[in-house]
């Protein structure tokens, strides 16, 4: 069919997530690529010590990412979007959104980058002998029953932003078991929250005497390719005022943006890893065996089907780089300069290149939030230099390039060096990965593996719950997910593939023994500023 007959035949399938900054929705055709997109711009707000989104953001954000994708179709194809094969939401994992049993929030919404449930972490790592970092919803639950919060008692639903949306949408309370695995520690042999965890929970609780259980508060669990309720009319409305949209859409389950980015790079199969790098960057590897130690850097999670992943999770990438190439760009347009953001990124990316491999000791910290793999609670941006060197702006991109994954690179080396884990390929996405060549050959220094970027690098999360929609609509029960996605998706895809250069290497090293170094100004720095 052509793409119009496809769309006006609800041929297709649309994936919407919630990112950091932007909201995007990605609609694919029968070949699963993508044939049309909408966006919404939002930004988190630090509330009363507390980085949050309000209801009414994500309410307004959803509806406006749908009908700016609504007016790409028109605009493109010259039809009107009323019918879509299936749909699947997503976002960023974590967090804590209560709500009562009226599904009124009880608290505002905690979001993945707050470093505010360190004791709680830590009571409950030490409890279930498994690493439970702060974003957790299970460590924002514990916090709140540390601190005595009067809201506790009333949770009747406790859930993530993807389960929030997709319970819009279908009224049901589900959840993808890989977003799952960020509020509860999961049990991949039978693909739900362990059992035998849940049970210490409970016990440690049993003289709190809440008027419910930790199980029935929490979303199902349900893997990749299973039905997950449909839009209801109300879900239809909400999604496009205007009526066009016909409900009945089958739904995938809601999933977190670790999951989809594992989807759209290919990253499901044991040995295989990608690195998602935009506003917060991480690495998810498959194992082919657990971990032998406990390692509070690095967290239990699972791919989309249940598979155990470990996950080195770093709340900051590009915020602060994006900082910096604003301020540059403005010293240029004060030149008369007249240039769009695509070519300030590129030109300083590129720059970056011709930089000293050791960034001429410049050194970089990025943190505008705490990094737990660094022991940070807090964040400030911090930039030093030796006054002996020279500074350049190559050595100086590259140092702030390099800051985007200093963290990434500290929590890799407990993998590759003290557990022994075998990683075949690492797949990069995300913003970082846009200018060709550049922030996929630094990170391939900073980690050490060769580092592969496909021609849909730039699509991320969206299209991955795009592609798990389809794959719960493509009669899911007759193929694994990585069969379906090798044979049907990323069969011939183009790709490529940068390995580590000595050079490179040896001037991260470089770099990182600064950064490990200089640590303690940056924690002072966090100390004296905060606030």
């Amino acid at each position: 069919m052509s793409i119009i007959e496809s769309i006006q035949a609800g041929k297709t399938a649309l994936g919407i997530e919630f990112g950091s900054t932007r909201i995007k929705a990605v609609l694919i055709g029968p070949d699963r690529q993508p044939i049309a997109s909408g966006a919404h711009e939002w930004q988190d707000s630090l509330v009363d010590g507390v980085w949050t989104y309000s209801l009414e953001k994500i309410h307004a954000g959803l509806t406006d990412c749908y009908q700016s994708l609504k007016k790409d179709v028109q605009q493109r194809y010259g039809v009107k979007l009323s019918k879509v094969g299936s749909m699947g939401v997503s976002a960023m994992m974590h967090g804590y959104l209560p709500f009562d049993a009226d599904m009124n929030l009880l608290s505002p919404f905690r979001t993945w980058r707050n470093t505010i449930t360190g004791p709680a972490a830590q009571k409950l790592t030490a409890l279930m002998q498994f690493n439970i970092p702060q974003r957790w919803s299970i460590a924002h639950l514990e916090q709140a029953i540390m601190n005595g919060e009067s809201h506790v008692k009333d949770i009747r639903h406790l859930t993530t932003l993807a389960g929030y949306a997709h319970y819009l949408l279908t009224g049901e309370k589900v959840l993808g078991v890989g977003d799952a695995a960020g509020m509860f520690p999961i049990d991949s042999a039978v693909c739900d929250y362990d059992a035998d965890r849940l049970t210490l929970w409970q016990n440690a609780h049993a003289s709190d005497a809440f008027p419910w259980q930790l199980k029935g508060i929490l979303p199902k669990v349900l893997p990749a390719g299973a039905k997950a309720g449909q839009l209801t009319e109300a879900g239809a409305r909400f999604l496009d005022p205007d009526g066009d949209l016909q409900p009945g859409v089958p739904f995938c389950p809601p999933e977190g943006d670790a999951g989809t980015g594992m989807v759209a790079t290919n990253s499901v199969a044991v040995r295989t890893g990608n690195v998602s790098a935009g506003t917060s960057v991480f690495a998810m590897i498959v194992l082919e065996k657990p971990l032998k130690a406990l390692h509070e850097e690095i967290d239990m999670v699972t791919t989309p089907s249940g598979d155990p992943v470990a996950m080195v999770h770093c709340n900051t990438c590009t915020s602060d780089l994006n900082a910096w190439a604003g301020l540059l760009g403005q010293a240029a347009e004060l030149l008369g300069a007249r240039f769009s953001a695509n070519e300030l990124y590129t030109a300083l990316f590129r720059k970056a290149l011709e930089g000293s491999p050791d960034c001429d000791g410049l050194t970089a910290y990025n943190y505008y939030s705490g990094e737990p793999i660094t022991g940070t609670s807090d964040g400030v941006p911090l930039f030093t230099r030796r006054p002996d060197l020279p500074m350049n702006l190559g050595s100086f991109m590259r140092a702030q390039i390099n800051s985007a994954l200093a963290t990434l690179s500290i929590g890799m080396e407990i993998l590759t060096k003290d557990e022994q884990v075998s990683i075949d390929s690492v797949l990069g996405h995300g913003g970082l990965f846009k200018t060709p060549g550049v922030g996929q050959r630094l990170l391939a220094a900073a980690i050490g593996i060769p580092v592969t970027v496909m021609e849909t690098a730039g699509e991320g999360g969206a299209w991955g719950i795009a592609l798990l929609a389809d794959y719960a609509a493509d009669h899911a029960e007759a193929e694994t997910l990585e069969r379906w996605l090798k044979d049907k998706v990323f069969a011939g895809m183009t790709a490529s593939t940068i390995a580590p250069e000595a050079a490179d290497t040896e001037g991260f090293a470089a770099y990182i023994a600064r950064y490990r170094a200089a640590l303690p100004a940056e924690k002072a720095a966090c100390t004296a500023l905060k606030g």
